[in-house]
């Protein structure tokens, strides 16, 4: 009785950990024609990228800056995922991508959309004082696991303009503020330029928003941009979450071949819906 027992509780363990789901957010840093990067440069960092993912094998991953270039050469290596996103310049495939990734053997797409951080968000365009066009991408998903939906919104707030970071906060918040009559779980993350004491996340807290990082004992707070070790580090890569379980938050500073994969280390949690 007590081996049926115990048997019971392993395949319970098994079944529950099953539910279990990875999402990685990575500013994957843009491939810089003039090579400015040097020996940083894409090429050198390109199949490392796909080593990483390859090993951590995400439900989805959130990228940020990538180039069309970029994600041609991500889609002919990872042939389990499909990618949502639009370039942010012309709303096609010119300038950076909030690309989202996404395991079509875990993951169903129901619904994305791209809006611009601006006052006029459903058109390419430049928002307050940012410096660039800035984007959040956002996906709806149900998992073929659990048979539970999410949202998934993807985005990376200007480095420049603070009113834009500001504004930008504001407006995410408000998209998920409208999926409160919903009632399905919601992550954000990106790269936010901002350390997590900035007052510009109080737009996420007011909508029921919590940061992942502080959600699980098994977390980490290692710095995420890193200037390639030749600029000073800061910790401005963030998830936030709603109605999710963070079970474990981790930064991906592993060695994957080459000393760095991005001025950005990755960061990614594994959740429970």
């Amino acid at each position: 009785m007590k081996r049926l027992t115990i048997i019971i509780m392993l395949a319970l363990a098994i079944n529950a950990g099953a539910q279990d789901m990875k999402i990685i957010s990575f500013n994957i840093r843009y491939n810089s024609y003039n090579n400015i990067d040097g020996e940083n440069g894409w090429p050198n960092r390109k199949a490392a990228v796909v080593k990483m993912i390859n090993e951590e094998r995400p439900a989805a991953i959130g990228l940020q800056e990538a180039l069309i270039d970029q994600l041609q050469y991500l889609d002919s290596c990872l042939s389990a995922y499909r990618r949502v996103g639009v370039g942010r310049d012309d709303g096609k495939v010119e300038g950076e991508f909030m690309a989202i990734y996404y395991d079509t053997s875990r993951l169903q797409l129901l619904d994305w959309s791209t809006r611009w951080l601006s006052e006029t968000s459903e058109i390419p365009s430049k928002g307050w004082d940012a410096a660039c066009y800035r984007t959040v991408t956002i996906a709806r998903f149900r998992d073929r696991k659990s048979s539970k939906e999410f949202d998934y919104l993807n985005t990376h707030l200007d480095h420049v303009g603070k009113t834009a970071r500001a504004e930008g906060a504001k407006l995410i918040a408000n998209l998920v503020g409208g999926y409160e009559a919903r009632e399905v779980p919601v992550i954000v993350g990106g790269d936010m330029n901002s350390t997590i004491d900035d007052t510009i996340f109080q737009a996420f807290y007011n909508v029921g928003m919590k940061v992942a990082r502080e959600q699980t004992r098994h977390s980490s707070f290692v710095d995420t941009y890193t200037g390639y070790g030749k600029d000073k580090s800061s910790l401005i890569d963030h998830f936030f979450v709603r109605e999710v379980k963070v079970k474990r938050f981790r930064t991906l500073n592993g060695d994957y071949g080459v000393p760095y994969i991005s001025d950005h280390y990755p960061i990614e949690i594994v959740i429970r819906l």
